[in-house]
């Protein structure tokens, strides 16, 4: 089978498609067909190293962390899949490995695939999905009744957010671009902000959360709007103390994130809000709901209409890096 390893972190890292046996599956494991791959800017992330404190992989290593696919063979352990099934995952962040033709993969980290989706566009859903539910219900704990603001929630983000934040009964507010806001009002948000007409910090006071997804040039209008005591989660800033500690990293990584994260806290402490850090892990219960979602509320997420095959993996993480998708990019097999 066809796979492209990462040799060795570097940041100017190319990928090497490269012959390797098909995999054996363990008792836990499923027996994954690739059908489709997304490119995502963690991939960026692992290949340069950046999150190496993290997670750090033996090299080589098969890159890619979401796929979609059919199920070739089951584990003996395995319970809830058949050979057939058509399934999606976010993979386990220990043992990546999507950008693969056969993939074996853990079941607790798989899920039936949404049924109104074809294998490419399920491909795009859960590392999206899975950061937005992660993201509300355990970093943020948010409740109903309480209010969220997204920044940038235009976006595929946004796309998996908002609906997750109404079912949960939250107050949703976004900005974005002019083209997004009909179908961010379709899926229940109370209040929109047209980046290029109207500051949405001139607006808002005494919001309970913000989910950042634009970064540092940001923080300042994001902290802007908090109510005391609120909580800003990003996607991207980086790493903090209580990113170690909630993953119990051990005092030398714990050290490293205090420092790489002192600047954000400072900030965020000065005022009176409470700064977060996301990672996201794989998690095929959690994905189970997010399908759910989907088929509900018929989402269907903005891929990309440039076709990559595997062959062209260095040109599809190129497109991601320096190009403007128009969605999420997709290998197809």
């Amino acid at each position: 089978m066809q796979t492209a390893q990462l040799l060795k972190y570097d940041k100017n890292f190319k990928l090497v498609v490269k012959d390797m046996p098909i995999p054996k599956p363990n008792d836990n494991e499923v027996l994954v067909k690739v059908k489709a791959a997304a490119v995502n800017p963690v991939d960026m992330l692992i290949g340069t190293g950046s999150v190496k404190l993290i997670q750090d992989y033996a090299m080589p290593t098969i890159m890619g962390n979401e796929l979609s696919g059919i199920v070739e063979s089951v584990g003996a352990n395995v319970k809830g899949f058949k050979v057939g099934d058509e399934i999606y995952s976010r993979l386990p962040l220990e043992k990546i490995g999507a950008f693969t033709e056969y993939a074996a993969i853990d079941y607790h980290a798989v899920a039936i695939k949404p049924a109104n989706l074809d294998f490419v566009h399920s491909a795009a859903v859960p590392l999206t999905g899975l950061t937005a539910y992660q993201g509300l219900t355990e970093e943020l704990d948010a409740q109903p009744g309480q209010s969220v603001m997204i920044p940038g929630g235009s976006g595929s983000f946004g796309q998996m957010a908002i609906p997750i934040a109404k079912q949960m009964g939250l107050t949703v507010m976004v900005s974005g671009n002019a083209r997004s806001e009909q179908s961010a009002k379709d899926m229940g948000v109370e209040q929109y902000f047209d980046y290029r007409k109207q500051n949405y910090w001139e607006h808002l006071k005494s919001v309970d959360y913000v989910i950042d997804t634009i970064g540092k040039k940001e923080f300042d209008h994001e902290l802007q709007i908090l109510k005391p005591n609120g909580r800003i989660l990003s996607l991207i800033m980086g790493p903090n103390r209580r990113f170690a500690q909630g993953r119990n990293l051990g005092f030398v990584k714990t050290t490293m994130f205090s420092i790489a994260g002192n600047k954000i806290d400072k900030q965020a402490k000065k005022a009176d809000a409470e700064y977060h850090f996301i990672f996201v892990r794989s998690d095929g219960d959690q994905l189970k709901k997010i399908t759910k979602i989907v088929e509900e509320n018929n989402i269907e997420p903005a891929v990309d209409p440039t076709e990559f095959k595997l062959a062209d993996i260095n040109d599809a993480l190129d497109f991601v890096a320096n190009g403007h998708p128009k969605g999420k990019v997709v290998i197809r097999f």
